[in-house]
C-alpha cells in the first residue's frame, strides 16, 4: 500500500505520540513566548548587542558542558520522568523571572543567572526528550515523529513572537514569563498520561565514565554520524547569530520595534513550520540525504540574502525562506543519526547531537555578538552565511556517500 502523504498520520497512528505532541506544542509556544521576550529584555537592560548574545550563550552553554552526562543519566534512568522533573524546573524558573520582572528588580546579572538555571535543566533535560520519542511510535514512523515534533517546535515559533508581541504591548514584559510559567502545566499533564510499559532498569550498566567512553568511542567509529555531527556543529556556531541577534537586526538593519521584531520571528516560524510538515508528509519517500545537502546549501544562501537586505518586507520574505530550509536541515540530520544509532546508546548519542546544537550555540551568541559590536549585525551575517556554505560544499565533496543515505 503507497504510503500516505497525511503529514499528521503519525498523530493518528500512535496515542503516546499525539498526547506528547499536544502537550509539548502549548509549552514550547510559552517557551518562545519567553524566548523573545528574554531576547527583547536583554535589549532593553543592556542597550549593546554583546550582551544579548550573552543571555543567548548562558542558556546553551551548560548545554555543552553537562549534554553528554545528561545523555548516560538517560540511558540509565527512566525518561519520562527525567523528562517531568526537568520539565518542572524549568517551571520555576520562568516563574522566578516573572516574579523578578514585574517586581522591578530583574538586573543582567539575576537574568544571566537564571539562564544558565534553565541551560544546566535542559543539559539533563533534552537528550532524554529526545531519546524518549523512539518509545511512542514504531520505528518506521520514527522520521515522521521527528519532523512532526519539529513542527509543534515551529508552531510554536510563529504563535509565540505573536503572543509575546501582543502581550508586551498590552501587559508588558513580566506576563511573558508568566505565561511560559502556566504553559508547562500541559506537557507535565501529557507525560502523566502516556501509556508505556513498566521501566525495567538494565541489569548490566556500565559505570557512568565508561558509558560515557563507550559513546563516544561507537561516534568516532561510525563515519556517518561523526561527518553529519561536524556539519550540525558548524551550523549551530555560524548560524547562531541568525536568531540570537534578530532583536539587533530588527532594530538597527530594518528600523523595527518590539513588534516588528515578533513579526520577523513569525515570519520564521512560518517557514520552519511548513519545512517540518513537508518532511512529515514525504519523509518515507526521499532520498534524505539528498534534501539534506539541498537544505545545508540553501540555508547559508539565505543568511547571505538577508545581510543584504534593509527593508522590512524583503527581509520577512528571506527569514521565511530561511527557516524552512533551516528546519530542513536540522531535523534531517537529527532523523539521519536516529536512523542509524543502536537503541542501547540512543541517550548518548542524541545526547552528543545536543552538545553541538544546542551547546555550541554560545561559540557563535558570544563571536556574533562581539562581531556585531564591532563590524555591524549585516557583516556579521554575511561573514556567519559565508562560512557555513563553503564548509557544506566542502563537507558533500569529500563525503558523497552523505548524499545516498
Amino acid at each position: 500500500m503507497p504510503r500516505s502523504l497525511n503529514p499528521f498520520r503519525a498523530l493518528k497512528a500512535h496515542r503516546n505520540f499525539r498526547i506528547f505532541w499536544i502537550g509539548q506544542a502549548v509549552s514550547l509556544t510559552g517557551s518562545w513566548v519567553q524566548i523573545v521576550a528574554q531576547g527583547w529584555l536583554a535589549l532593553e537592560l543592556s542597550n549593546d548587542p554583546f550582551i544579548v548574545g550573552v543571555v543567548s550563550a548562558a542558556g546553551s552553554f551548560p548545554v555543552l558542558v553537562f549534554s553528554l552526562y545528561g545523555g548516560v543519566i538517560a540511558d540509565r534512568y527512566d525518561k519520562r520522568k527525567l523528562v517531568m522533573i526537568g520539565q518542572g524546573l524549568l517551571a520555576l524558573e520562568a516563574a522566578l523571572l516573572w516574579w523578578f520582572v514585574v517586581s522591578d528588580t530583574i538586573t543582567i546579572p539575576w537574568l544571566l543567572a537564571l539562564a544558565t538555571f534553565a541551560g544546566v535543566v535542559s543539559a539533563f533535560e533534552i537528550p532524554a526528550r529526545q531519546a524518549l520519542l523512539i518509545e511512542l511510535v514504531v520505528r518506521d514512523d520514527l522520521m515522521d515523529a521527528i519532523a512532526l515534533n519539529t513542527s509543534a517546535f515551529n508552531l510554536a515559533r510563529i504563535l509565540g513572537p505573536s503572543i509575546a508581541a501582543a502581550v508586551i504591548a498590552s501587559a508588558g514584559l513580566a506576563w511573558c514569563f508568566g505565561l511560559n510559567a502556566l504553559s508547562f502545566a500541559a506537557v507535565l499533564a501529557g507525560l502523566v498520561m502516556l501509556r508505556l510499559p513498566p521501566y525495567v532498569r538494565p541489569v548490566d550498566r556500565p559505570s557512568p565514565i565508561a558509558g560515557l567512553k563507550e559513546g563516544i568511542r561507537y561516534m568516532f567509529n561510525t563515519t556517518e554520524i561523526i561527518v553529519v555531527m561536524r556539519m550540525v556543529s558548524v551550523f549551530s556556531i555560524f548560524g547562531v547569530p541568525y536568531l540570537t541577534l534578530m532583536p539587533v537586526f530588527a532594530r538597527e538593519a530594518l528600523g523595527l520595534g518590539a513588534s516588528g521584531y515578533g513579526l520577523l520571528m513569525t515570519a520564521t516560524g512560518v517557514g520552519a513550520l511548513s519545512g517540518a510538515l513537508f518532511l512529515a508528509a514525504v519523509g518515507g519517500r526521499i532520498r534524505r540525504g539528498r534534501l539534506f545537502a539541498l537544505a545545508s546549501l540553501a540555508f547559508p544562501l539565505m543568511i547571505l540574502a538577508l545581510s543584504a537586505t534593509g527593508q522590512p518586507p524583503v527581509a520577512g520574505f528571506v527569514v521565511l525562506i530561511a527557516g524552512l530550509f533551516m528546519i530542513l536541515q536540522t531535523a534531517l540530520a537529527n532523523g539521519i543519526l536516529q536512523a542509524i544509532v543502536p537503541d542501547d546508546l540512543r541517550g548518548r548519542v542524541m545526547a552528543a547531537y545536543v552538545v553541538v546544537y544546542v551547546g555550541f550555540a554560545p561559540i557563535g551568541s558570544f563571536t556574533g555578538g562581539a562581531l556585531a559590536r564591532m563590524i555591524g549585525i549585516q557583516w556579521t551575517l554575511a561573514a556567519g552565511g559565508a562560512v557555513m556554505l563553503l564548509f557544506a560544499l566542502w563537507t558533500f565533496w569529500k563525503h558523497p556517500e552523505l548524499r545516498a543515505l
